[in-house]
């Protein structure tokens, strides 16, 4: 106890300052309406509570008041309190968050849903601290430990009420004098009571350990509680007199100072005893006295006329002012022996150093002189937001630290069998933080790719530097828990190969890399569909098809899409010799007797050609070509089909020669079939394609076609289509001789709207 305290709303906890920040409601509230509100909770939460009890035997509405009542000592706004009923009556609602959503609102809801949910992860573990000696069972507490980090990093309001139903739930079994689970106590010791620590709520830690310890060693509990109480009075009665005698010697010098008394709680000095293996006697600190002044210089003042009323012990002094610890705790620590050669304890620091000692690193949230905010007095200073969002990354940086302590814990306090389950706890993650303070959990040695690659998948995509606590790094660098990441990322791009090459150590997690070799791999699929659609469009063209649709053709041909049709395609995974038999209808059946082609010498006849040097052989006009009298042309000895005549010009007869010169034989056209002059029913007709370029419009199909009647040319077929308001358009036309086309052509071309006519 201390005999002389602080006002309530002085006292509270920065830490649950913060968490009233993130509470509930407007801040214009006024505290009558956040009494009023508190009234309504309980009454709405009193009728589901009554005559309900908790596992752990207690009754639910006992359980809720005390809570209630705990969070009210540590300064916790009326808001907060309310919370706690409507967190407890959520066990025994349908829809619990529907509910209070309608009755209460959303903030209340998200609060209810966010605990209960915490409560169930607590409740599936719990098993794991009842054998410390069982590997599977530490591992699985452990997760459920890690779990509960990033549950308190998103509502700190979380934190406060899963402390203050662990302490309300010791505080029942020392109540009702019944056998506490130790797996419970053990978890209230080991893990709730140094969270409390970190967040610097003095009160509840101090309780959490001595009950937990009361639960678990009852013995060495009530031996050092006999000696204390043995002493009790007589030490009250010394703490006092020193106190009164320092705040004298102060004043006389002109140092205006609090000075604070109080006795060690039993815990702390069973610790201490354990740690530095002394005899209770030789405990020096259960006596102990804090000096606040206002400056540095007053502390040393101070520590001047302490000395000089009492014996100071030589190395007992510590000065943390100079060298402050390394979460910043600075003070001036000193051991004095009083007139009766008893050890007192006595620190003295400034009012800055005191708040920042009881309240962790939660303490500069200074809010000061610009209205209250809330029941427990808080203001705002400058921008509010900003504000509020540095000191809750700086208690997500003690939740961190927390979760380190319990990984020490864990390398040093299991028992020899049990010492490898504790190597490597919490070391295979990290924890991070965005510029806006939300958690980020990371495999350890993750680097800013990484990172950018977990918040979106785009992210990860254009990322191309990063700052890490305001400074740019290369982006290789290696994350560590407690820093803060901010990505910057270009608008459009994607990843670098470098990425994918683990000696360059890019990328650490195989979620990230999988993203990034999947942008690869889309980005080759699309390459190989492209090449894919070249190569049919330029068959499709060949053949005078280009009106085909594409997914009807593809499903002729099996496949389920013309994209899939392309990608095999593009892979030369499937030839397009395919796709001409499919477009090339099969040759009609010929009468018996007849031939299919002309022989090279006899009659003449339509489409006669002379094989030079070679009687009675049959010939054919290439389809690709398509030649005409007097184009050059040449022939080439097919497989079962005869020659084949092509025009010396075909890229497709040029290629054959080349890789088959022995097949190539000269041709030329019968004189009697290629005379000039018009047409006659005994003259040769010839095929020939014509591509047409034009803009798209009504009637021209109907121009052109015109053109052809009136230089009385016969057109057997005509294929078009139109792109972007482009007409591509191939006719064939059956010409005596392909001079005649010259003339076609130019009347072609004079069409409005025709930019290119030619023989194709």
């Amino acid at each position: 106890m201390r005999t002389s305290g602080l006002d309530p709303a002085e006292a509270a906890a920065p830490i649950v300052l913060l968490a009233d920040g993130q509470s509930v409601g407007s801040p214009d509230v006024t505290i009558a309406e956040e009494h009023d509100r508190l009234r309504r909770a309980r009454a709405f939460a009193e009728p589901l509570l009554l005559g309900r009890h908790f596992d752990t035997g207690e009754d639910a509405q006992a359980h809720a008041d005390g809570v209630a009542s705990i969070l009210e000592s540590v300064g916790a706004a009326p808001s907060m309190r309310a919370a706690v009923y409507l967190v407890y009556a959520g066990d025994f609602l349908t829809e619990p968050e529907e509910v209070v959503t309608q009755a209460f609102g959303a903030p209340y809801a998200s609060l209810v849903t966010h605990t209960r949910k915490l409560v169930q992860i607590q409740r599936n573990a719990l098993d794991a601290w009842a054998d410390l000696t069982d590997r599977e069972a530490q591992a699985r507490q452990l997760e459920r430990v890690r779990k509960m980090l990033l549950a308190f990093s998103r509502d700190l309001r979380v934190v406060l009420l899963r402390l203050a139903s662990r302490l309300q739930t010791l505080r029942h079994y020392a109540a009702t004098k019944q056998p506490c689970p130790q797996a419970l106590a053990r978890e209230a010791q080991q893990v709730f009571a140094p969270l409390a620590s970190r967040l610097g709520i003095w009160q509840i830690k101090w309780e959490l350990e001595d009950l937990a310890f009361r639960f678990l060693q009852p013995d060495d509990y009530k031996r050092i509680a006999r000696l204390l109480d043995e002493k009790r009075v007589e030490r009250e009665a010394r703490i006092e007199a020193a106190r009164q005698r320092v705040l004298a010697a102060l004043a006389h010098h002109g140092l205006k100072a609090q000075v604070q008394g109080r006795p060690k709680h039993i815990y702390s000095i069973w610790k201490k005893m354990q740690g530095k293996k002394l005899p209770f006697e030789r405990v020096l600190d259960q006596r102990a006295m804090r000096v606040i002044v206002a400056s540095v210089e007053d502390c040393y003042a101070a520590l001047s006329r302490i000395h000089e009323l009492w014996t100071p012990l030589p190395d007992e002094f510590d000065d943390y002012i100079a060298r402050p610890k390394s979460n910043g705790y600075q003070s001036l620590h000193t051991v004095v022996l009083d007139d009766e050669a008893r050890p007192l304890e006595i620190q003295i620091r400034t009012q800055a150093m005191h708040d920042h000692a009881e309240s962790g690193v939660a303490a500069h949230w200074a809010y000061k002189e610009a209205g209250t905010r809330g029941y427990a007095g808080v203001s705002a200073a400058g921008d509010f937001e900003e504000r509020v969002a540095l000191a809750r990354r700086e208690v997500l940086q003690q939740l961190l630290a927390w979760e380190r302590d319990l990984a020490g814990q864990g390398r040093d306090s299991p028992p020899p069998e049990a010492g490898a389950a504790g190597q490597g706890w919490f070391e295979d993650r990290i924890y991070v933080f965005t510029p806006q303070a939300a958690v980020i959990e990371l495999p350890a040695g993750a680097t800013p790719v990484d990172f950018a690659y977990l918040l979106h998948t785009d992210l990860g995509h254009r990322c191309r530097g990063a700052r890490v606590d305001g400074v740019l790094v290369p982006l290789h660098t290696p994350l560590r828990s407690g820093q803060t990441i901010e990505v910057i990322a270009a608008k459009e791009g994607g990843p670098s190969l470098d990425w994918l090459n683990p000696q360059l150590g890019y990328l650490q997690s195989q979620r990230s890399r999988a993203k990034a070799r999947a942008w690869f791999n889309a980005r080759a699929l699309n390459e190989t569909i492209t090449r894919g659609r070249e190569a049919v469009d330029k068959l499709l063209a060949r053949e005078g098809r280009t009106s085909v649709k594409l997914d009807d053709l593809a499903a002729q041909l099996g496949f389920r899409s013309a994209e899939a049709l392309f990608e095999v395609v593009g892979k030369d995974e499937y030839s397009l010799r395919n796709i001409e038999a499919l477009l090339r209808p099969a040759p009609a059946e010929v009468e018996p007797g007849l031939p299919p082609l002309r022989p090279s010498r006899g009659t003449p006849g339509r489409g006669s050609v002379l094989v030079v040097g070679v009687d009675s052989l049959l010939t054919q006009l290439a389809h690709c070509c398509r030649p005409a009298p007097p184009d050059g042309i040449g022939g080439y000895v097919t497989r079962g089909k005869g020659v084949a005549v092509h025009r010396l010009n075909c890229s497709n007869y040029r290629q054959l020669c080349a890789r088959h010169p022995e097949r190539t034989l000269p041709v030329t056209w019968d004189a009697s079939g290629a005379a000039a002059g018009g047409a006659t029913p005994e003259r040769a007709l010839y095929p020939v394609d014509v591509m047409v370029t034009a803009s798209d419009r009504q009637a021209l199909l109907r121009d052109i076609s015109e053109v052809f009647a009136k230089e009385k040319v016969n057109m057997v077929g005509a294929q078009t289509r139109s792109v972007h308001g482009v007409a591509y358009m191939t006719f064939t036309v059956e010409v005596t001789d392909a001079s005649r086309l010259s003339q076609v052509l130019r009347q072609v071309a004079a069409v409005p709207g025709v930019h290119d006519a030619k023989r194709k």
